[in-house]
């Protein structure tokens, strides 16, 4: 207990130290903030000029004018499937990618926290117990002991803002991985809605491929029965044969696909391949579009868009790491002082006379580096540029996706129509030709070109109404839609 008082005691009796310490550390803080200046450019964001108006002409369900903030903040509710909504909040859940990019937001946050640090004192404290040995020329030897212990304090000022620059641009890269998580949000919510749509087309295009199969069976044995009743050639025969054949040879590449379809809906829900074909062996319908969908202006594709927010925040990061290398040119002064105890004897340790300390500031100063730091300064000022030019590209191309799937989404429509109507026609030509056929007024031939015709335009109309929807899913992802149904202002999932 006296000993432990005794220390108390010695402690405070170089306080005196530590007052002279803080009087420095005082004055360093409002040099610091006389000086409050910071090298190097500020950011300033790029004044992007987009189009007025979409160049794509808008029909056939899409209007001009603001688009609807539901349609875009959960676009996938818009297709009424309730199968389709849970794998999508099931994926967003579980997908890897997903938790990769939130570990990633996790990871610039303690860096920029790292930066952080170097705005703020250093005080470290040690000790030690050394036993050394000499041996004199005589060949006698002198052993000794020497005891310390004490604390090292330090502050780096910031006066030319190489630390305030380096935490600004860790606030970028933060929101840059901010961003990075919404875009992977933005293509895992259409690539779920794409091979969903890809697996209820395989399994329409089945459905069409079998009842196909169930008609052309009819047919040849109508032609076989004919043929054994000597009323037809065996050149009917064969033809009805390889027309059966031929359908029945589209049905395991179909499957393929569907298999294909589930498996990658499977992985991108962050489950192993094959666990969701229970949930996905029932047949289902397409998605059927809705009937309008309200497209806004070019500049709102652009503030949606998280590939052209992340590269506008990446460009900020850029810039501020101009000014950490121009900071690099002026001089650096470190506020130090250190107080502490040391003996050759560890009962001495706390006697007056064992007290050590020192106070003072360090100045550093580049004088050659044979032009490292302007170098430096040269390469982050090339890629600043990089960035900016790599922002431009993400508006430009963003802006490209859009007009290509508005395009794409209304032909598609177009043609769907066009593939209805030459449906109908097939259909009512395969009836007429059978029955015709029957009837003996036209040659077997005729029922034949009939059914082709019919099977694929029936094949053709399956896969169109895939397309459509898939075209419009591609342009709610080309517009940036759906990620702000996933952020932390709207849902649990935290980032």
């Amino acid at each position: 207990m006296k000993s432990h008082l005794y220390l108390i005691n010695k402690f405070t009796s170089i306080k005196s130290v530590w007052k002279w310490f803080g009087r420095l550390t005082v004055i360093g803080a409002v040099l610091a903030i006389a000086g409050c200046m910071s090298v190097g450019p500020d950011y300033v964001k790029p004044n992007t000029k987009a189009p007025e108006r979409w160049h794509s002409t808008l029909k056939n369900g899409l209007v001009s004018g603001s688009d609807s903030p539901q349609a875009m903040t959960a676009w996938w509710s818009e297709l009424k499937d309730p199968v389709l909504t849970n794998l999508i909040n099931h994926a967003v859940e579980n997908n890897l990618d997903v938790k990769e990019a939130r570990a990633r937001i996790r990871e610039a946050r303690a860096r920029r926290n790292i930066s952080q640090a170097g705005q703020y004192p250093t005080v470290t404290a040690e000790g030690s117990a050394i036993k050394s040995r000499t041996s004199g020329a005589n060949g006698t030897s002198t052993e000794g002991d020497l005891f310390s212990m004490g604390f090292d304090a330090g502050w780096e000022l910031d006066l030319f803002g190489g630390v305030r620059r380096k935490v600004e641009s860790a606030e970028a890269d933060i929101d840059a991985g901010r961003e990075l998580l919404h875009q992977t949000l933005v293509s895992l919510l259409a690539e779920v809605a794409l091979n969903y749509v890809e697996t209820r087309t395989f399994q329409t295009r089945i459905d069409v491929a079998k009842a196909n199969l169930r008609s052309q069976e009819e047919t040849y044995q109508i032609v076989d029965s004919k043929y054994r009743a000597g009323l037809s050639n065996e050149l009917s025969v064969q033809q009805a044969l390889y027309n059966l054949s031929s359908t029945q040879s589209q049905i395991p590449a179909l499957e393929t696909g569907l298999e294909q379809a589930r498996n990658r809906l499977a992985v991108l829900s962050g489950m192993m391949p094959g666990q969701l074909h229970k949930e996905l062996e029932a047949h289902g319908q397409i998605p059927v579009t809705p009937l309008t969908l309200a497209i806004g202006i070019p500049a709102d594709a652009l503030r949606q868009r998280p590939d052209v927010r992340r590269a506008e925040r990446l460009l900020a990061a850029q810039t501020a790491r101009i000014g950490t290398a121009k900071a690099d040119l002026y001089p650096k002064i470190r506020l130090g002082g250190s107080i502490g105890l040391e003996s050759l004897s560890a009962g001495d340790l706390f006697n007056d006379a064992t007290r050590i300390w020192n106070i003072g500031p360090r100045i550093s100063w580049p004088i050659f580096d044979a032009g490292a730091i302007r170098n430096n300064i040269i390469v982050q000022t090339e890629l600043q540029e990089q960035a900016l030019y790599q922002y431009e590209s993400a508006v430009m191309t963003a802006l490209e996706e859009v007009e290509n799937n508005l395009t794409a989404y209304v032909n598609e429509q177009l043609r769907r129509q066009s593939l209805i109507e030459a449906d109908k026609a097939a259909r009512r030509a395969v009836m007429l030709a059978e029955y015709q056929y029957k009837a003996g007024l036209v040659d077997f031939n005729i029922v034949l070109e009939a059914q082709r015709s019919a099977s694929s335009f029936q094949d053709s109309l399956a896969q169109s109404d895939g397309t459509v929807i898939i075209n419009l899913i591609r342009l709610y992802k080309s517009m940036g839609g759906g990620w702000t149904a996933f952020t932390s202002e709207n849902t649990s999932h935290s980032e």
